[in-house]
């Protein structure tokens, strides 16, 4: 296996980015910390993605190299339902209120089983073939919170106090927490607990060379090559930093910050 290039970048910098990446000769893997829809840190040095985001990276680089996809699931849950314990957190009251858990998405390949396994909002690359596996109603309610964005651009708000104020996002929160609910009941996620193997995506890759890109949902339109994705979120971000027009999302690009979320990229062949 071969690394072409990789990046990853926070989008309010270094020690605050959610996502991160790993690359060894067992696995390759783009992990993406959830943003936190509460004040709630089981680690009050960081944010709960993050700490997240970590947690998975460092049970990964420890994983048996040949492990299948389903005991993958159950060792990263494992690493998380062990940090609640660490930090004596109530499990009952985390299993009522899924948003104060430590939530992760996780795209990864296996070289040993020559799998790609999507947990939860990832995107990939394969010789040039996209695949997704998008949050259900994710796009629904990013539809509402641009509605209510446009709305008001109208009758007068300016784009600049909007990404002060991102009031489409404060609307949409309560049906973002509310869909917190379904998480790994109709889609997967790593935060603790058990995870639905049958709603893991996993794609087979044959013995042939193969090129593949990994990214986190920080890059809205995933191209063949990094500077190819970099161009092109750098012209949604100018021409839609508010994420309510071509690129409609749930949040958009906020004042103070270099992009609309964290992003991370690797590109590499097999």
């Amino acid at each position: 296996m071969t690394i072409i290039e990789q990046k990853t970048e926070g989008k309010a910098g270094r020690l605050l980015n959610e996502d991160g990446i790993t690359a060894d000769d067992n696995f390759v893997a783009v992990v993406d910390g959830s943003t936190s829809k509460t004040e709630l840190k089981v680690n009050p040095e960081m944010s709960n993605g993050r700490y997240c985001m970590l947690a998975i990276i460092k049970a990964i680089k420890k994983m048996q190299r040949d492990i299948c996809m389903e005991r993958f699931c159950e060792k990263v849950t494992e690493e998380i339902r062990s940090i609640y314990n660490a930090h004596a957190v109530d499990i009952q009251k985390l299993n009522d209120v899924p948003t104060n858990r430590m939530t992760a998405s996780a795209i990864v390949f296996s070289l040993s089983r020559k799998e790609i396994w999507m947990v939860g909002d990832c995107q990939c690359l394969v010789d040039g073939k996209l695949y997704e596996n998008p949050k259900p109603g994710e796009k629904e309610i990013a539809a509402q919170r641009a509605l209510i964005i446009r709305k008001s651009l109208k009758e007068g708000m300016s784009e600049a106090e909007m990404r002060r104020n991102d009031i489409g996002r404060k609307a949409i929160l309560p049906t973002l927490k509310k869909a917190c609910l379904e998480q790994n009941k109709l889609y997967p996620v790593i935060d603790g607990f058990n995870i639905p193997t049958h709603l893991v995506k996993v794609i087979p890759i044959d013995d042939k060379t193969h090129e593949i890109v990994f990214a986190s949902d920080g890059y809205p339109k995933l191209m063949p090559t990094l500077n190819e994705s970099e161009a092109e979120l750098q012209r949604l971000l100018e021409e839609d930093p508010l994420c309510i027009y071509e690129n409609i999302a749930t949040k958009g690009l906020n004042e103070g910050q270099t992009s609309f979320d964290d992003r991370s990229y690797i590109r590499f062949r097999i």
